[in-house]
């Protein structure tokens, strides 16, 4: 499949070089000014993996005339998000508002939320076990390291009655430090979403995105033990707070919701449409 007005550029951790490159084209507005009236005006969205690299490629094929996507493809979302606070790409699609408003309060960050686009099943897997009745004691239980995701790893595991959080705490922001009641003695392993996959091999419990467990030949439908969707954890297009309102958002905007972005939702199981 071709994609006439996308351009794929694959950026890594530390390619200061790439980096480089991507700050001669993050602003779209500085581009019309410098007078390029007949060529488009390229957009860089930062992204990490499938599906959200997918929805970029789609949203590509459906920018208006006068604009050119192009893919930034980073391999972890505190990068997808640094590049964009920097000025370095214009937008990331990457991440939920929880999660982006965490990124913004440790680093003084601006940027905001402008299009959602999805929603996705979130889940528990496990290697060994077929129901989660059956986590034995002493269970080693792999959690995202970031607030937002171990807050809903935690609620799940609550609302299962696999661990009791206190509950004064709200659990959207609950830590390890908020368990009232661990009856199984779960010891918890904190890590990047990026090395949850890793952990799926030694752990007994594993809480995952569908995008990276994917990798793993697993789905929340057919594999999670445990599932929860919740449209406060929506993906978002995000930008800097100064390029909100800018002629080149609101053509991500409509690009992000157009039909061509639909198809590609609707073709995955484990996510839905959120615009």
């Amino acid at each position: 499949m071709s994609f006439p007005r996308l351009g794929i550029l694959a950026a890594t951790i530390g390619a200061a070089l790439v980096l480089a490159g991507c700050a001669a084209s993050a602003d779209p507005a500085a581009e019309s000014d410098a007078g390029a009236s007949t060529e488009p005006v390229v957009i860089k969205i930062a992204a990490v993996t499938a599906p959200m690299t997918d929805v970029v490629e789609a949203a590509g094929d459906a920018i208006e005339d006068g604009y050119e996507i192009e893919l930034v493809e980073v391999s972890d979302y505190v990068t997808a998000n640094t590049i964009v606070n920097d000025g370095d790409v214009y937008a990331n699609f990457s991440q939920h508002v929880p999660y982006m408003e965490q990124f913004n309060a440790g680093n003084d960050g601006t940027l905001v939320a402008v299009q959602p686009v999805y929603n996705f099943v979130i889940a528990f897997y496990s290697k060994t076990l077929d129901d989660i009745a059956d986590l034995p004691d002493g269970a080693t239980v792999a959690v995202p390291n970031d607030a937002s995701n171990l807050g809903r790893a935690l609620k799940l595991l609550d609302a299962e009655g696999v661990i009791t959080l206190a509950p004064e705490v709200d659990p959207y922001a609950a830590t390890v430090d908020d368990i009232a009641e661990n009856p199984k003695n779960i010891e918890f392993l904190e890590v990047p979403i990026a090395s949850l996959n890793a952990a799926y091999e030694e752990a007994d419990l594993v809480f995952q995105w569908p995008s990276h467990i994917a990798a793993l030949g697993l789905n929340p439908d057919d594999d999670g033990l445990i599932t929860e969707l919740d449209d406060r954890f929506s993906l978002y297009v995000a930008v800097r707070e100064e390029d909100a309102d800018s002629a080149a958002t609101e053509a991500l905007k409509v690009a992000f919701s157009s039909n061509e972005v639909r198809e590609v939702i609707e073709s995955n199981g484990t996510i839905d449409v959120a615009f």
